[in-house]
């Protein structure tokens, strides 16, 4: 006997054709709409400046050209621009990952008096606009407070900004809220002090979190382009997108568009690499014994 129900089979079969269709047209057009402009970045980086230019465009290369990526390399000295944003993003890390879990610490487990209104007001600066800081920011850089010296041109003048970082103590501190209570009273009645129980207990079970913190640090400063823009005026500081915008008015377009290829593979790199590490670390919110 055939079993009545109150949809049916008629109808659920053409849900399921509703549905599936409605999924491959929504994850078809996400597909292109994030793959697509790195396919066009990639193959015009092989095309010639006339194909690049040309109206209607080419949806593939008539004559690949891979020594467009070594004239861009040359050209626009890619190598210095790429040390530059390496050394810049490594002095990022280091200074996040030490003042930034310091803090988180305080306030998750430390707890000091008006901690709470501390973390309010840190978050609350994450609702003001990014361009609105930069005025303030540029005037506190080209003639630091009480010190009454120039930043421009120094390293200091992309490390000190990221430091400041409310959206990472947040997420650290929320990690180490998830550290058992129970850890800490443990390690002080060992006679650990606070610093140390930091370093022995807290940081080594915070990896996961703290590799997000790093790739994110990684990623604001490379893919930064105004600031880097203003506080690095001269040629040898430059970073890399600040480096190829400048050279980009007199250089073609093609090699403009290797370069721009040759920019973004590390991050591409880093983020297939660490993909894991960095949805671990956003989704670890508890500890299992």
């Amino acid at each position: 006997m055939s079993t009545r129900t109150l949809v049916s089979s008629t109808q659920l079969k053409k849900g399921r054709a509703v549905y599936w269709t409605l999924l491959a047209l929504v994850v078809s057009v996400f597909t292109l709409v994030f793959i697509g402009p790195l396919y066009w970045m990639v193959t015009g980086a092989l095309k010639t400046a006339q194909e690049v230019a040309q109206t209607p465009p080419t949806l593939f290369p008539r004559d690949p050209r891979l020594s467009n990526y070594v004239d861009a390399w040359t050209q626009l000295d890619l190598a210095k621009l790429l040390f530059n944003t390496f050394y810049y993003a490594a002095g990022a890390v280091v200074f996040q990952l030490v003042f930034d879990t310091a803090a988180a610490y305080a306030l998750s487990k430390l707890r000091p008096a008006l901690g709470n209104v501390i973390l309010g007001a840190m978050l609350a600066t994450l609702m003001i606009p990014a361009m609105v800081l930069i005025v303030p920011q540029y005037q506190t850089v080209i003639s630091l407070p009480v010190l009454n010296i120039s930043l421009l041109d120094s390293p200091f003048a992309i490390w000190l900004p990221m430091v400041a970082n409310a959206f990472n103590i947040f997420l650290l501190k929320r990690f180490f809220d998830s550290i058992p209570e129970e850890l800490m009273q443990a390690a002080f009645i060992d006679g650990a002090s606070p610093l140390r129980t930091l370093w022995s207990i807290i940081l080594p079970m915070s990896r996961p979190i703290l590799g997000v913190v790093a790739i994110f640090a990684v990623t604001a400063v490379w893919k930064d382009f105004l600031w880097p823009l203003l506080v690095m005026p001269h040629p040898d500081t430059r970073t890399v997108s600040v480096g190829i915008y400048t050279f980009a008015a007199g250089t073609p377009q093609n090699i403009v568009i290797a370069a721009s290829v040759i920019a973004a593979l590390p991050t591409v790199i880093i983020f297939l690499i660490f993909q894991r590490n960095i949805m671990s670390g956003l989704t670890t919110g508890s500890l299992k014994g």
